[in-house]
């Protein structure tokens, strides 16, 4: 040291020279300076000449030995019997006469505890008491005492502390999104690190510590260059200075160095949400009631010595496919196999999302350390349960954040990587490009009742702005990008061609909406001849109001929405003059015309069923079955297949109806249905070919099982979804019969619930097609009357009316 004056001790030269050495940095620079200080408030304490009994102790920060250029020095000085008035004011002043910031007390070990027991941020700082000088019991007293206090109160001071956080990210946001962060005390800050120090030390649960140092690392790193950088004890990384905090920290550029700190905070954030629904599960556990015999030593009282009475064995309830629900979050079930099962990773995201809960910790660290890859392209169901993820809205948010804090995303989506935690230097966005992009599903996911495709919707809104990853205009660089990605989902040319026009051209209505002239008729058929048809103005729309919304309040207000609907309007009137033809039915197989002939023949059901096979590179494997039913036309048929596969557990991915006369004895209805398991086994087929006959002939009530089983089923809290549409088509779409058009939530029974309305009004279905994309039902019903015509307008509408109080929520 450079004196030897106790007072002194040199430490501000020596804390100078300390801060300027270039090869002195992070974690070993503040050691290095927490060493330094203690070894100067020693020396003053000595100095001060402090009794016998006392000691002075480091909390906090300091006590953790971190610390920063700027920080604080937190210290207690802690003394048993009397002591000298004027003892604290000599090893103060000439701490405060170094300029250095001090946030100091004098207590006895039991006022400590006293106001550790009163004040929650007392008691986090004395968890991280460290021992600086004097009496080393009066310490190592204290920390024990502490620590036995916070251990014996966590299940009333954990709440508490949770709520701290709540605050602090209400105040400060969320550090991983926010352009000028507080790197202390935003959510996913350096205080929400202190907090899962503190959760670990109850013993009731711990944070999951992969990446976790080198997060904390990264945020302190950041906060001593910002310290070093502005001369201030600040923590918020301001835009004017992190261009020179980046440098400072050998970084690119000022990008670079945000990307560095959201990746770090969505660390911090996601280990938080982990801690914390593991304390909900153990303070949960705490508060159920013991059973009346499950007392001493965990034996019954019954003086028969029987097995040890233990916690119940959690109860698990299917939610798909090798999914299960366990305490509040989707697990696996016991019997899936993650590695033959590439599936299954977002199979268990939608599930989740779809029930409202998040992924286990656990079983998304299996996920992502046993799953397959999925093949290119991928197979049917896994768009399917992409866009059932994405279709959830809000609750799709902390399922995605899972995956992706565990690298399922990117290894799923690798273009995704580009854009993840990449800003957005604009005042007008909120969020980074990634999160952009999920905020923008989850905003579609209310407009799916807006058009015919909502799995292309949800689709083009998760990749619309891809393109920002890479040199130029984001908009064609995505059109680029997105036609590789939806052929390596497995989209169709039709499709990938639909998304690659959504993706360039997702800015193009509201950029012309607000500078051309709408009152001008070239700027419609501008419109119109960009899209080309009806089904791409609607999806246009809809992804433009999902990603002006999701873009933050400037981006979109009444007078934008008013000037797009408008033009979007009169472009509508443009494409009016397209023909709107008739969904084309498939060709009828040789297998199908044998069924039609020998139900007309014999006036009974004729049944078949084959593996519904999905194609791929090698093949392809059985995804379901396809059910083929031919039967002599008679009232309620519709509804009574639909309930019956409903009964049995199988989910309707696609279903044709079509009229057929084979024989020229009258009209044979022919049902195609491609079905799948709910839970995967699918039933005998003898057992459904029996139950579709009783159902037939009325001895098997259909409407009443359903109803059994619903009512015997725990209720979950699943998620809000937008209501069902139910529309008449314009004429034009069939002149030989009304077309009813219905848009809903995917649900068991949905398919029998249209046709029971639909029979009680007694309207014939000529022809249906079913589709179910994702976890939304898009339905045409072709309905004559009873005379074979079309309805009359005011009839249809009752018919859409009755259909409409069908589906209303039970």
């Amino acid at each position: 040291m450079s004196s030897t004056d106790p007072a002194e001790y040199g430490y501000p030269a020596e804390r100078a020279r300390l801060l300027a050495d270039p090869d002195s940095t992070g974690p070993q620079r503040r050691a290095a300076l927490a060493r330094l200080t203690d070894d100067w408030l020693a020396a003053l304490y000595r100095a001060a000449g402090a009794p016998a009994r006392t000691a002075l102790v480091a909390v906090g920060g300091y006590g953790r030995a971190e610390l920063s250029p700027r920080s604080d020095l937190d210290v207690l000085l802690l003394h048993e019997g009397p002591l000298a008035a004027d003892l604290a004011e000599r090893v103060w002043y000439p701490v405060w006469d170094s300029g250095v910031a001090l946030d100091h007390a004098v207590r006895t070990p039991g006022g400590a505890r006293e106001v550790a027991a009163a004040d929650l941020k007392a008691q986090l700082g004395l968890l991280d008491a460290r021992h600086l000088a004097g009496d080393p019991r009066l310490t190592a007293d204290l920390r024990s005492a502490v620590l036995a206090d916070w251990r014996a109160a966590a299940p009333e001071r954990l709440p508490e502390l949770r709520e701290l956080g709540r605050a602090r990210a209400e105040r400060h946001g969320e550090a991983s999104f926010l352009l000028e962060p507080d790197l202390k005390e935003a959510r996913g800050g350096l205080r929400d690190l202190v907090a899962l120090n503190a959760v670990a030390a109850t013993w009731l649960a711990d944070a999951p510590r992969d990446g976790l140092d080198e997060a904390a690392r990264t945020l302190a790193d950041v906060r001593d260059a910002l310290h070093l950088t502005t001369g201030r004890a600040t923590e918020r990384l301001s835009l004017q200075d992190q261009d020179q905090v980046a440098e400072r920290l050998g970084v690119l550029d000022a990008d670079t160095l945000l990307r560095q700190v959201y990746r770090a905070a969505r660390t911090v954030a996601y280990a938080s949400d982990v801690t914390w629904r593991a304390v909900d599960r153990v303070l949960a556990e705490r508060r159920r009631p013991v059973p009346r015999r499950a007392v001493r030593f965990g034996f019954p009282f019954n003086g028969a010595r029987r097995a040890p009475v233990g916690p119940a064995a959690p109860e698990r309830r299917p939610l798909a496919e090798g999914v299960v629900e366990q305490d509040g979050e989707a697990v696996l079930a016991q019997a899936a196999r993650p590695a033959t099962d590439p599936v299954l990773p977002l199979r268990a995201a939608a599930a989740a999302a779809q029930a409202g809960l998040t992924v286990g910790y656990a079983t998304v660290r299996r996920l992502a350390a046993e799953s397959a890859p999925l093949p290119v392209p991928w197979p049917d169901e896994a768009r399917e349960q992409l866009v059932t993820l994405l279709g959830a809205g809000e609750a799709c948010l902390p399922v995605w954040e899972a995956l992706e804090a565990e690298g399922l995303i990117s290894r799923m989506l690798p273009d995704w990587e580009r854009v993840r935690c990449r800003p957005q230097r604009n005042a007008v966005h909120r969020w980074t490009v990634d999160r952009h992009l999920i905020e923008t599903a989850v905003r579609a996911a209310a407009m799916t009742r807006r058009t015919a495709r909502p799995d292309l919707l949800l689709v083009a809104a998760l990749l619309h702005d891809l393109g920002k990853g890479w040199p130029g205009d984001h908009s064609e660089a995505g059109e680029v990008i997105v036609r590789d990605v939806a052929v390596r989902m497995g989209f169709d040319k039709h499709d990938t061609d639909t998304l690659a026009l959504l993706v360039r051209h997702h800015l193009t209505l509201v950029d012309t909406a607000t500078r051309r002239d709408p009152d001008d008729p070239a700027t419609a058929d501008l419109i119109a001849k960009t899209v080309g048809t009806q089904t791409h103005l609607e999806l246009l729309h809809a992804l433009t109001e999902a990603d002006a919304t999701a873009t933050g309040p400037a981006a979109w207000s009444s007078w934008r929405a008013s000037l797009v609907a408008t033009l979007v309007e009169r472009t509508a009137a443009r494409l009016a003059g397209e023909t709107r033809p008739p969904a084309a039915d498939p060709e009828v197989t040789a297998d199908q015309e044998r069924l039609a002939v020998e139900a007309a023949r014999t006036g009974a059901p004729a049944l078949a069923f084959t593996a519904h096979v999905e194609s791929g590179p090698d093949g392809g494997e059985p995804m379901g079955v396809e059910l083929t039913l031919a039967i002599p036309d008679r009232p309620g048929l519709l509804g009574a297949v639909a309930g019956v596969l409903a009964v049995h557990r199988l989910t309707v991915r696609k279903a044709g109806l079509r009229e057929l006369d084979p024989v020229g004895a009258g009209p044979v209805l022919l049902l195609s249905w491609t079905v799948a398991a709910e839970y995967g086994d699918l039933p005998d087929a003898a057992r459904l070919r029996a139950d579709l006959r009783r159902a037939l002939d009325g001895s098997l009530d259909v409407g009443r099982k359903l109803a059994e089983r619903d009512a015997a089923a725990p209720r979950r809290r699943g998620i809000s979804t937008p209501p069902p549409v139910v529309t008449v088509a314009p004429h034009d779409a069939s002149r030989s019969a009304t077309v009813l058009e219905v848009r809903a939530h995917d649900a068991p029974g949905l398919l029998h619930r249209i046709g029971r309305a639909l029979d009680a009004s007694g309207v014939r279905v000529r022809t249906a097609h079913v589709s179910t994309l994702g976890a939304e039902a898009v339905d045409a019903f072709y309905l004559t009357s009873a005379d074979g015509g079309p309805l009359a307008a005011g009839r249809a509408e009752e018919v859409a009316r009755a259909v409409r109080a069908a589906l209303e929520p039970r």
